[in-house]
């Protein structure tokens, strides 16, 4: 893919990490939340999936959500810098794990599980996230993000419950949860040159290539001719909102706030996932969804509120 002029589109280095004397801007969270939302919605979308070809449907997305981000960077004058050296592995990880693979795990997942237990498999990230992702960031984790994080998981799973799953599912989710890790992860030691902008174009455009090529070795050549209408708008409503959308919005606050805060925001996943359900048909929440409601809210307040004494965010 061609590229312009290798000038950063982002400051060279991460926000500075050492603790901050008030709560994080809300402008800095925005983005994440709307963004985590969308992936949450996502869940109980790709039920509409199951039965198509997986990759042949996934590359569409992929390619349609590359060609999107591209255009609209041109749009914003936003300079795009070509990888070098072992950025090309970060952001390939980031395609084949965070993209391939937490798709295939979804899609697959959704088919042994009900969507709220993947919703739950990714609500449990901030546990991954507040510590290893201070650590790539090469300082100590906050004690207050590891305290909030466990509040955010047991409110996501108040939220989505355990529901019907095989061990099939449970396998399927605990791989959603490692890929969803990986998504934020791996793109650490290159959000300070490439910035959201050129993370998400080269990390869309690396697994939009993996998908075809898959697509082209496992499933017949008229695999796209057998997706329906409702999957084909399943389709694009996962390339333009959940992909080219999302992404760009969750990589700021990332780069905003550092990993180990962003992560807590993936307890809106499953949030998310129960509203879709509930639009969708799968009726009025429980008592329970309420009170996960209220004990996430209450995760994400201890965690992303300031000074909390220790050396990190």
């Amino acid at each position: 893919m061609s590229t312009s002029t290798p000038t950063p589109s982002a400051p060279s280095a991460l926000p500075a990490p050492s603790a901050p004397s008030s709560s994080v801007p809300l402008r800095d969270l925005a983005p994440g939340i709307i963004g985590m939302a969308l992936v949450g919605s996502s869940v109980t979308v790709s039920r509409s999936l199951v039965d198509a070809p997986l990759f042949a449907a996934q590359a569409v997305r992929y390619v349609a959500a590359a060609v999107i981000l591209v255009l609209l960077a041109r749009a914003a004058r936003v300079p795009l810098s070509r990888p070098r050296g072992r950025e090309w592995l970060w952001l390939a990880g980031i395609a084949a794990g965070g993209l391939v693979l937490f798709n295939v795990a979804v899609v697959r997942g959704v088919a042994h599980a009900e969507p709220a237990v993947i919703a739950v498999a990714v609500a449990s990230v901030p546990v991954l996230m507040g510590v290893v992702g201070p650590l790539l960031e090469k300082r100590r984790p906050s004690r207050r993000v590891l305290l909030a994080a466990p509040v955010v998981v047991v409110g996501a799973v108040l939220v989505e419950g355990t529901g019907r799953t095989d061990a099939a599912g449970v396998g399927w989710a605990v791989l959603a949860l490692a890929c969803e890790a990986a998504f934020t992860l791996l793109a650490v030691p290159v959000l300070g040159r490439h910035g959201a902008w050129g993370v998400s174009v080269h990390a869309v455009w690396m697994g939009a290539v993996m998908l075809a090529v898959l697509s082209v070795c496992t499933e017949r050549p008229s695999a796209l001719t057998e997706l329906t209408v409702r999957q084909w708008g399943a389709v694009g409503y996962l390339a333009v909102l959940v992909t080219a959308v999302a992404f760009l919005l969750w990589y700021r606050t990332v780069a905003a706030v550092g990993s180990g805060r962003a992560g807590l925001l993936t307890g809106i996943a499953p949030l998310a996932a129960a509203c879709a359900g509930a639009l969708s048909g799968g009726g009025v929440p429980r008592p329970a969804v309420w009170l996960g409601l209220a004990v996430v809210v209450s995760g994400l307040a201890l965690g992303l509120r300031g000074r909390d004494g220790s050396s990190g965010t």
